[in-house]
């Protein structure tokens, strides 16, 4: 993709993806001849990004004139509720974004701050950074260059935050989850994060080891993990200069947040008994929780039995106000006797199959039990305290 050389020949391809943004886009590229004076990547790019961006950055979507990049960078980008979680964490009067890509990030952390710095090595980026900051209104100096060599050149006093998204693939393209061979790579930099900024935001990949992590880094005073309904989206670490100890742990998904201390002393588990007399409540943690891995501080927290040590699943006897997750009424639990299995799922031949702790995957399981997927049932196959292997049929709190 080429941005255009002026104002005159934007505002044409603009109003040419205006005129087609309803249409599809493929049949579009296949008649670029009969347009020679369209950059047709450019307008495609526009079309499938305006497109893109109406679910997942509805800001963006509604300002007139924004551009688009590649569709890559597109699905990459964070999205609009995300990059609002992100704002909520800058501290200070000024930022410095080292790894500004598409702005999105920045877009929103900038209308925190009096004084916001956008850094990106992409000419094309940073070109496309130019053209939308002022049309959202956002205020902000766009700076060609590498973030290292900026950092440590150009950064003369301490910002009130510094942002980095480092890249998480190779030269060759090829996924990387270590600290290490991201670039930036923030295990060099951090003695000069730490004395250029009153605080440290680094975005991370979802799937790297938070323990790791913590580690490489030392000052990390807040570690937030994102999820977006129900799908974890973004690990970020908050470092300060003045931090020493363990992080406090936040676990977000949309806008329910469950916070824990891990410097705390760790509550003693509990286990369910496997009494299934009364009323019994299930309850199944959010993406968040699960890669906290706090699962004890959850039980004891809410006042709730775990199901096992590895299972990651909650009993209680009576609902759960604010649980951060799923709960769900206990209708039937069996082992997987065949016998006692038939009689629980009597009239039952649909239901959402998850496993947790089991020796079979959901779909197996869902196979074994002859359940098409979908409906208002929820069966879960789990493991209990005492290593029996248990089905618990429910329904949505």
């Amino acid at each position: 993709m080429t941005f255009p050389p002026d104002d005159n020949r934007l505002d044409h391809l603009l109003q040419f993806a205006d005129a087609h943004q309803e249409g599809d886009p493929q049949k579009l590229a296949l008649m670029a001849h009969k347009y020679p004076d369209v950059d047709m990547p450019f307008v495609i790019d526009q079309i499938v990004g305006r497109r893109i961006a109406s679910s997942k950055l509805p800001q963006w979507a509604a300002t007139q004139g924004i551009v688009y990049p590649p569709r890559v960078s597109m699905e990459q980008c964070s999205s609009e509720q995300a990059a609002l979680y992100k704002a909520s964490l800058v501290a200070g009067d000024s930022l410095i974004d080292l790894t500004g890509g598409l702005g999105v990030d920045f877009s929103y952390m900038a209308r925190r701050v009096e004084h916001a710095t956008y850094v990106e090595r992409q000419e094309l980026l940073c070109r496309i950074a130019e053209h939308n900051f002022p049309l959202l209104g956002v205020q902000a100096d766009v700076v060609q260059a590498d973030a290292a060599l900026f950092l440590h050149e150009r950064v003369n006093r301490p910002a009130g935050t510094i942002f980095l998204d480092p890249a998480r693939r190779d030269n060759q393209g090829n996924r990387v989850m270590l600290l290490q061979d991201c670039s930036p790579d923030v295990t060099t930099l951090l003695p000069a994060l730490l004395a250029k900024a009153q605080r440290i935001i680094i975005k991370l990949a979802p799937m790297l080891d938070v323990t790791l992590a913590l580690r490489q880094l030392q000052h990390v005073s807040q570690v937030h993990i994102v999820s977006i309904d129900g799908q974890c989206r973004e690990l970020l670490l908050v470092l300060e200069p003045t931090a020493h100890g363990e992080p406090v742990f936040y676990c977000v998904n949309n806008h329910h947040c469950f916070t824990y201390d891990p410097a705390l002393p760790a509550p003693e588990p509990s286990y369910w008994d496997g009494d299934t007399t009364g009323t019994l409540y299930l309850h199944e943690p959010n993406a968040s929780v699960m890669k906290a891995a706090c699962h004890m501080h959850v039980a004891h927290r809410f006042g709730i039995s775990m199901m096992a040590p590895d299972s990651h699943l909650f009993v209680s006897r009576k609902p759960v106000e604010d649980f951060p997750g799923r709960s769900f009424v206990v209708d039937t639990v069996t082992t997987m006797n065949r016998r006692a299995l038939t009689k629980a799922l009597r009239g039952i031949d649909r239901a959402n199959v998850s496993t947790r702790n089991f020796p079979m995957r959901a779909p197996e399981l869902a196979r074994r039990l002859g359940m098409k997927d979908g409906g208002n049932t929820f069966v879960f196959g789990t493991t209990s305290a005492d290593a029996t292997h248990l089905i618990f049929i429910t329904h949505k709190l």
